[in-house]
């Protein structure tokens, strides 16, 4: 079993920075694929971004060039660096793992509690 707790979450105004935060439980952190996944009211859940067991990264259209995930295994931690935030990116943002190589919507295995992120204009 794994527990994932985020935090990092806040209001910040449009073009500001945040950096979300993601602790995992568990010794085989870094056989896990990890990822930001953000849920805005009425819309569905998007996979913003996500890394690999081995260190790759994807991004979302949305979050290309401005969030920036990573992670530190010997920390068991995950981040994501979002900058020049935008009203639109307003939503609760979860954090993601997944026991295989890779991690996509249908393939998570553990979900954290979720954090809010607002963005005023």
């Amino acid at each position: 079993q794994v527990q994932l707790v985020e935090s990092g979450g806040g209001l910040v105004q449009a073009g500001g920075s945040l950096r979300l935060s993601c602790a995992a439980s568990g010794r085989t952190f870094s056989s896990y694929s990890m990822g930001w996944v953000r849920q805005a009211p009425g819309k569905e859940r998007e996979f913003v971004a996500r890394i690999s067991r081995g260190g790759s990264t994807y991004y979302a259209d949305s979050g290309k060039g401005r969030f920036t995930i990573s992670r530190e295994n010997a920390k068991n931690t995950i981040y994501l660096q979002m900058n020049s935030l935008k009203p639109e990116d307003t939503a609760v943002y979860y954090c993601a793992a997944a026991d295989r190589s890779t991690i996509n919507i249908g393939a998570v295995d553990y979900w954290g509690q979720g954090t809010q992120v607002t963005v005023s204009s």
